[in-house]
């Protein structure tokens, strides 16, 4: 599939298209860079940090459904994956802006996304996982 989306893909790129969906925040963390930040859709901050932007992640692999990835476009350092995807019932698309560091792990994910009624649904799943992940007691430093 993956080389389908883009005969040149960089192996992170590659790698991020197998396991972002899964919501395995272990697999993710092995993507990110540690002072990697993460721009989400759904309000204007920024979490620093693997773990946390791992945790994120891991909780926002849940709340979609039905993702996939439709194209990719990019080359070095500097890549554009647009993806579709469901909140509950409602459809949304998207894109996952990220550009990687020189070591080939991901520095900066930031996701721009519509339409707002299902980025709002989003932020709403992600605000009630987030209060009942103890983790996220420790990450909200990360969040600025």
């Amino acid at each position: 599939m993956t080389a389908d989306l883009h005969p040149d893909m960089h192996p992170t790129i590659a790698r991020t298209l197998e396991i972002v969906a899964t919501g395995d925040h272990e697999q993710i963390e092995q993507i990110l860079a540690e002072n990697v930040r993460f721009l989400p859709p759904t309000y204007w901050a920024t979490w620093t940090g693997r773990e946390p932007v791992a945790a994120v992640l891991g909780h926002v692999g849940q709340v979609f459904s039905d993702f996939r990835y439709r194209r990719v476009m990019g080359a070095g350092n500097d890549w554009a994956l647009e993806f579709q995807c469901k909140v509950g019932d409602l459809d949304a698309v998207g894109v996952d802006l990220i550009t990687l560091g020189e070591d080939g792990l991901i520095e900066t994910f930031e996701v721009v996304m519509r339409p707002l009624k299902t980025v709002a649904a989003l932020r709403e799943a992600m605000n009630a996982r987030v209060m009942t992940d103890a983790r996220f007691l420790k990450y909200r430093e990360a969040l600025s």
